[in-house]
């Protein structure tokens, strides 16, 4: 093995002005009064980054494409008479009136309902209304799709990868997942497996088989780019950089196991087209809800009848919270379960059933997965420590709508100056009204109260884990606080609450 000799040239702290040095290998030689350091090093074979060959997709997708299909609807739409639907005579009617007839076109004025006269029935059409994917779930026939896909069709045509054409009847479909099930009459059809969502990592590998502009069994391929994405109140999405494009909706989005991990969703995009960001429902929610929609056609979920909001770091810090997270409760209907099982206005829900809340969209999800007519134990955060409750879950409506209140806008005219805030009592009215026991109502807000959020006519109702009463009370409990720490007001805005953090000025 050849050694290799290296000169380095060390400049004294003072010295001569001039130096030449030459190198040559085994050598060196050094003029100009310059030291000369020699390192004799071994040379090494030079190591090589490893290889990572991209992964094959070809024998997922052969086993895997038999079971997606398209699917194209069709809608049934009023029209007038003439070719293509369209009358010759629309425009002659334009000028002259609607029951307007051309002189020598032999055709009858039109009557009532855009029919003859006579009172008949309007013209009718057929028309394409969207294209989609889906795929076989089983081999009877059971097609899993979007609800998007097949919402409001007169018709849904399933065409197989070898171009067998069924016309398909919808077992059951779900809006706020956008889950839907058809079912066709055909045996011996090859289904894809069921995968587990919950092993995918960001960065791992997926394809998506579809129909994007109606170009049947397209595949695409791309990473996992997140994980749990709400965008939503009831589904945790996959977030990927799978090339999904309009016709793409409802097809499988797959592992390197081929195993079906969600249904192409939906795209987060500007211009309608493909831009980088795709969403998948995960197929175990999906399949959740598969198993209520072959019983009975539609979802029963279930409800306490809570509105709910975030909880910031700095309102945690403020309450007591050891962590920012679980759901805040900013309202709560009336005779509602959660009404009824104690729940106010300014907890904070951590825990229902045997699953703790994260983040406060985890508490929709996991409250409708609930079934109704179950009792179900669940904590609140409130005043400092947590407070065990127990809820009769209610069934989902789908006009659930919260009640509303109105404050009363009168109060007494004495009033205290807190926090930059001047704050006067709640009439007797408005505490009846709105269902509260106490509080104080600010007429102006200004400086740290103001850049809170806070503005006249909210209603402070507790001051970190104290009820406030009155102003006098509000002014004595702010006096011993901490000013080093933001105060945490629990504010009643219409039928909102919310908690607020407020920084004293220093």
């Amino acid at each position: 093995m050849r050694e290799i000799v290296q000169s380095y040239v060390v400049r004294p702290a003072l010295g001569a002005r001039r130096a030449l040095v030459a190198v040559a290998l085994g050598t060196a030689v050094v003029a100009g009064g310059l030291h000369t350091l020699q390192v004799h090093a071994q040379a090494q074979p030079q190591t090589q980054t490893p290889v990572v060959a991209l992964p094959d997709f070809t024998s997922i997708v052969e086993k895997a494409e038999s079971a997606v299909v398209n699917i194209r609807t069709t809608a049934t739409v009023p029209t007038r008479g003439g070719r293509g639907g369209q009358d010759p005579y629309e425009m002659f009617r334009h000028f002259f009136g609607p029951d307007a007839v051309p002189p020598g076109s032999g055709k009858q004025a039109p009557g009532p309902r855009g029919g003859k006269r006579g009172g008949g029935d309007p013209e009718e059409r057929t028309v394409p209304r969207g294209v989609g994917s889906g795929f076989i779930i089983s081999s009877d026939g059971s097609v899993l799709t979007n609800h998007h896909v097949v919402a409001d069709a007169t018709d849904i045509f399933v065409t197989l990868s070898d171009g067998r054409e069924f016309k398909a009847k919808v077992v059951g479909s779900d809006e706020r997942t956008d889950v839907a099930l058809v079912k066709i009459d055909a045996k011996d059809l090859t289904a894809l497996p069921i995968g587990d969502p919950k092993q995918l990592k960001k960065g791992q590998w997926v394809l998506a088989i579809g129909s994007p502009f109606g170009l049947e069994s397209t595949v695409t391929s791309g990473i996992v780019s997140a994980l749990g994405r709400d965008t939503g109140d009831y589904l945790p999405f996959i977030q990927t950089d799978v090339a999904v494009n309009p016709g793409n909706s409802g097809g499988p989005l797959l592992n390197l196991k081929g195993e079906v991990v969600g249904i192409n969703s939906q795209i987060v995009s500007r211009s309608g087209g493909y831009m980088g960001i795709s969403l998948a429902i995960p197929i175990n929610e999906a399949m959740t809800v598969v198993e209520q929609l072959k019983v009975s056609g539609k979802v029963n979920r279930g409800r306490i009848g809570v509105q709910i909001g975030e909880v910031s770091k700095e309102v945690a810090e403020a309450i007591g919270l050891p962590k920012a997270e679980g759901a805040l409760v900013s309202g709560v209907e009336a005779d509602s379960p959660a009404d009824k099982a104690g729940v106010q206005p300014g907890d904070v829900i951590t825990r229902f059933g045997d699953k703790s809340i994260g983040k406060w969209t985890d508490l929709p999800r996991v409250v409708g997965e609930t079934k109704p007519g179950s009792s179900v134990p669940m904590e609140v955060w409130r005043k400092g420590k947590s407070v065990k409750l127990s809820a009769k879950v209610g069934e989902m409506k789908a006009d659930d709508k919260v009640a509303s209140a109105k404050p009363d806008a009168k109060a007494e005219k004495a009033s205290t100056k807190v926090l930059g805030m001047e704050v006067v009592s709640v009439d007797a009215d408005t505490l009846k009204e709105l269902k509260i026991k106490g509080g104080v109502q600010i007429q102006s807000a200004e400086g740290a109260a103001s850049t809170a959020g806070i503005t006249e006519g909210d209603i402070i109702l507790v001051v970190n884990d104290t009820d406030v009463t009155s102003p006098e009370q509000f002014a004595k409990v702010i006096a011993g606080l901490d000013k080093s720490r933001p105060v945490g007001l629990m504010i009643r805005r219409g039928e909102q609450t919310q908690w607020v953090a407020v920084k004293p000025a220093k």
